[in-house]
């Protein structure tokens, strides 16, 4: 293959970024053309490890983006972009997606793919009108464990699904020790108003912990379940993170055809004391995702018997 592709970064808001740049700046086919910052609706205080700054300098400084732009609309005029990657606080996610398909440049947009409806339909019908290709990155979809739980799921191992239980939790985005891919190191250690001024703890800026950790849960089990929800229930609040708006501990409920969901996201979890799953049930058996030794294992339980897959 000779072809290289020019690819450019919009948004750092999301931390993700110094993950997924760094695996596209490994491919062989990848030219870097850019890249540019959103404006955040609130001033953000700090520039320790994961805010959006130390992001956009990681990326100048340690990924070989050769140049920022003073904003996405100049990046993309004289970026000459093939692609674009995608992450930006939630909220921004529209706009950027419908300017990316106006200048003919596909999208690689970090999850969850947007906020509201309302939001995703802008996003896929301006991806639609302008022919240009949308992808949503789920980082769980990626790793080999999940994807052999699909299969397993496909082969009829545990009959036809009934519920899929999933949590997800930390210390919070730029909590406390929390760790993020990509990066060695762990978050330094923000005050309170540090973390409230970043668009994570903002309710309007697409924050909060049910958008950030729920959204895996209910990606997977529309996945496993292999049908479209009817109808979801959710309650979320903010608990621990009284210097910031945005809910810090979820719990949703989604009605499939066939089956119900559970998920629970949470920012206040130093450990999870069970397996954070997925728990898929089915009619004839059980399949848990756990932690062994440092990595991912699927335990199939069937009625007291058990064995790893």
């Amino acid at each position: 293959m000779s072809n290289t592709y020019r690819v450019g970064i919009i948004g750092f808001a999301h931390m993700h970024i110094n993950r997924v740049a760094a695996l596209f700046g490994d491919h062989p086919q990848l030219e870097w053309g850019g890249c540019a910052d959103t404006v955040p609706l609130v001033p953000e205080l700090s520039e320790a490890r994961f805010t959006r700054a130390w992001n956009k300098q990681h990326a100048l400084t340690e990924l070989g983006v050769p140049k920022a732009y003073d904003t996405y609309a100049q990046l993309l005029a004289e970026g000459n972009l093939d692609i674009a990657i995608v992450c930006s606080e939630n909220v921004s996610h529209p706009e950027i997606v419908e300017a990316c398909a106006a200048a003919g440049v596909h999208v690689c947009v970090e999850k969850p793919m947007a906020m509201s409806l309302a939001h995703g339909l802008r996003m896929a019908r301006a991806c639609e009108a302008a022919g240009t290709t949308m992808a949503v990155n789920w980082p769980i979809a990626w790793s080999a464990p999940m994807r052999q739980m699909k299969c397993l799921i496909d082969d009829g191992l545990i009959g036809r699904v009934l519920q899929v239980k999933y949590r997800s939790g930390h210390t919070g985005p730029l909590g406390q020790g929390a760790a993020h891919s990509g990066v060695a190191a762990s978050d330094d250690n923000l005050s309170g108003p540090e973390r409230a001024a970043s668009w994570w703890h903002q309710t309007a800026a697409g924050g909060g912990a049910m958008i950030d950790f729920c959204c895996y849960g209910a990606m997977l089990a529309r996945w496993f379940v292999g049908e479209q929800a009817q109808g979801a229930m959710a309650m979320k609040a903010n608990l621990a993170s009284h210097w910031g708006e945005a809910d810090d501990n979820a719990t949703m409920m989604v009605r499939f055809p066939g089956a119900i969901g559970l998920f629970e996201g949470s920012w206040t979890t130093l450990h999870h004391g069970v397996p954070t799953g997925p728990v898929v049930y089915g009619t004839t058996g059980t399949l848990v995702m756990d932690s062994r030794d440092g990595k991912q294992v699927i335990r199939l339980e069937r009625g007291g018997g058990r064995r790893s897959c």
